[in-house]
């Protein structure tokens, strides 16, 4: 079995504030929480391992994308580090044939209330929409792994983005780390949270390798209607230029297709 595990990290254990996420911002608890992010990845591949899974990549999905402490993950594990400007963006490298898609430290989508830090993608976005439905990080790049085939067997985060990925995709395995309320938040403690993620990423390769896991398959629509709402108008009228795409009003412009991967080719310009 290939596994695919994407990390980002204001889904990590305890963490809620900015400062707290970025080297760059001088933020005196980075470390701390790069650790932490480590550590729950770290627990994820050695219960997938347990459980079965020969070949396990990571890809560092958060901010500079290097974050993850490699010598910190199991041996046999690869490491995906930084951006290579690909469609596939957070999951970059699933295009090359794994059979599951696990994620680890993902967090609530923009304009919601369950992480005192929820965006989608970037800080510049109020909302992205697909069909209708607030859109995730998590939600973008499940739909990318469904375009491919591939089901999504595990997300550790949030508690709101646990209760949504559940009712997205009925046989998912979640491990809440935080419940996110105004600025603040309220964590399990760091060390049951990779005791959790490692027992239910085991249990989660397990049943994957028993019966394929054909609940976990992403639901995937026969067409996506995308709408963007920027913090700006002026980000707005630049995008709406982008082909195909139209002006809703004056922060907000849409995109529609049937092939996700336009949909995808669509963020990697206007987000």
């Amino acid at each position: 079995m290939r596994l695919f595990i994407s990390s980002d990290m204001e889904g990590t254990c305890g963490i809620t504030h900015w400062d707290e996420t970025d080297y760059d911002k001088g933020g005196r608890w980075y470390d701390y929480f790069r650790g932490q992010m480590t550590r729950e990845v770290a627990a994820a591949c050695a219960g997938a391992t347990e459980g079965g899974a020969g070949n396990i990549l990571v890809k560092d999905a958060h901010d500079s994308a290097r974050n993850i402490i490699p010598t910190e993950l199991p041996s046999g594990v690869q490491l995906g580090r930084e951006w290579s400007g690909g469609l596939y963006s957070m999951v970059d490298g699933l295009q090359e044939g794994f059979d599951a898609l696990a994620f680890t430290g993902y967090h609530s989508p923009a304009y919601a209330n369950g992480n005192p830090l929820a965006h989608t993608m970037n800080t510049t976005i109020d909302e992205i929409t697909i069909n209708g439905v607030r859109a995730s990080e998590f939600l973008i790049f499940s739909y990318a792994a469904g375009s491919l085939g591939v089901p999504v067997i595990f997300l550790s985060g949030d508690a709101a983005l646990c209760e949504f990925a559940c009712g997205f995709i009925p046989g998912i395995m979640t491990v809440a780390t935080n419940k996110g309320f105004g600025a603040a938040v309220v964590s399990i403690h760091p060390n049951d949270a990779t005791a959790y993620i490692k027992e239910k990423m085991c249990s989660a390769v397990k049943k994957f390798i028993n019966d394929g896991m054909k609940t976990c398959a992403v639901p995937m629509p026969n067409s996506f209607d995308v709408r963007v709402r920027y913090s700006t108008h002026q980000k707005a009228f630049r995008n709406s230029l982008y082909p195909a795409a139209r002006a809703i009003d004056e922060k907000t412009v849409g995109f529609s297709t049937t092939d996700y991967r336009e949909v995808l080719r669509f963020f990697k310009f206007v987000l």
